[in-house]
């Protein structure tokens, strides 16, 4: 008999993980996935980076690390907010976290109570909704939609409001559509914050440096809402970092203090190695992540023009990250033998089986006429994975 509590009941399980999941038992049974699900660059660690972790063993980096980060990491990432972003966060306005879904959860456990609302612009990363939950949060989708870039208008935002309504979960570079907000558009989103006191605004910012149009851009350099905003971030992309599990937070001092209670209660300091591995990172300089940015811009041209000339999938090119989200609204009712395509997770799952290529339905996303495709592999697999796909589809009437 299990005694599972109501608030694990209540999580679905993450679907780009189970997607991940599924994709490693076939391979393990010698079946020829390619794995298009996961958001994880395919480039290795840099070598100064891996450097810097091997010395920090020899150096007895070995006793628990302080709460919210060793001091000297903490002022690199205040030196790095002030230099790239334009924001001052002080050292103690800085938590460093096991990643940057722990710097999410952390901040929305300190902020929510049972109850109050928490808006998510969708389609959305898949955790947002699960982790809103989890503080007995109630979320508030506001969709928006491929005809419009996939970015919510200021009009429908404005109007998702009530008085119940405690915080926004914003991304830019978007997983999982890559579209990325200007700044004509964020200032707009920064207006409508700024009229609603209590009202506040994560800003996820992992994706920062994967952007093809234009500066990145963060909401916290709205002076004017500076103090109602949270910024998150990380080395996990950037620097193809994601296993060392290091994120951050730059937040109003009062937030960052209470961010630092509950995780000295839930881990204490996060892995004293990953931390020195990732103020390597941030002191070492960006010419890893241009390499790598030019390599998935290359990419996402190569994907999003094989995927144009596939019949039924209208696309949107990302302006950033590293993802494409076709519509496949077209294959909804379609059916090959006994298998029916009802939404996008039965086109997920028939792609799996007959191209052998994994991808994520968009239902988890909040966008149930798409499917997430990440374009974080090489030249050649992407070729071949639409090659299949392609093929798979044309099967379905």
């Amino acid at each position: 008999m299990e005694y599972l509590s109501d608030r694990v009941k209540s999580l679905s399980v993450s679907q780009t993980l189970a997607m991940a999941q599924k994709s490693r038992e076939l391979k393990a049974r010698g079946i020829d996935i390619i794995s298009l699900s996961l958001g994880e660059p395919d480039f290795n660690t840099p070598d100064h980076i891996k450097e810097a972790a091997k010395k920090a063993i020899d150096d007895n980096y070995s006793k628990y690390p302080p709460v919210p980060g060793y001091d000297d990491l903490r002022k690199a990432i205040s030196k790095k907010f002030r230099v790239e972003n334009g924001l001052e966060y002080s050292p103690d306005q800085i938590i460093v976290s096991a990643g940057g879904k722990h710097s999410l959860i952390n901040v929305i456990l300190t902020l929510i109570n049972p109850g109050d609302e928490v808006i998510i612009l969708a389609p959305y990363w898949v955790s947002y909704y699960d982790q809103v939950i989890l503080a007995g949060g109630k979320p508030v989708i506001v969709e928006a939609t491929i005809e419009n870039d996939f970015k919510v208008n200021p009009a429908q935002l404005e109007a998702s409001i009530t008085e119940r309504t405690r915080l926004i979960m914003f991304n830019s570079p978007s997983n999982p559509t890559g579209m990325v907000y200007n700044y004509d558009e964020m200032e707009k989103i920064a207006r409508i914050v700024e009229k609603h006191e209590g009202l506040f605004i994560i800003s996820d910012e992992i994706y920062e440096h994967i952007i093809f149009t234009g500066k990145h851009i963060s909401l916290a350099s709205f002076g004017y809402i500076y103090d109602r905003v949270i910024t998150v971030n990380g080395v996990s992309k950037g620097f193809a970092m994601t296993g060392w599990r290091i994120g951050y937070i730059g937040a109003p001092l009062w937030i960052a203090r209470g961010c630092n209670k509950l995780q000295g209660q839930f881990t204490s300091g996060v892995c004293s190695i990953a931390q020195r591995a990732a103020l390597a990172a941030i002191e070492g300089g960006n010419e890893t992540v241009i390499l790598m940015k030019d390599a998935f811009l290359r990419r996402r041209d190569l994907l999003c023009g094989l995927l144009n000339e596939v019949k039924g999938l209208k696309v949107r090119v990302p302006q950033g990250a590293f993802y494409v989200m076709p519509d496949i609204s077209f294959y909804l009712g379609k059916s090959y033998g006994l298998t029916q395509i009802n939404n996008s997770d039965d086109l997920a799952l028939y792609l799996l089986d007959q191209a052998q290529v994994a991808t994520v339905g968009g239902d988890a996303f909040g966008a149930p006429g798409c499917l997430r495709i990440s374009y974080a592999t090489s030249d050649e697999l992407l070729v071949e994975a639409v090659r299949r796909i392609k093929s798979a589809l044309e099967k379905l009437n």
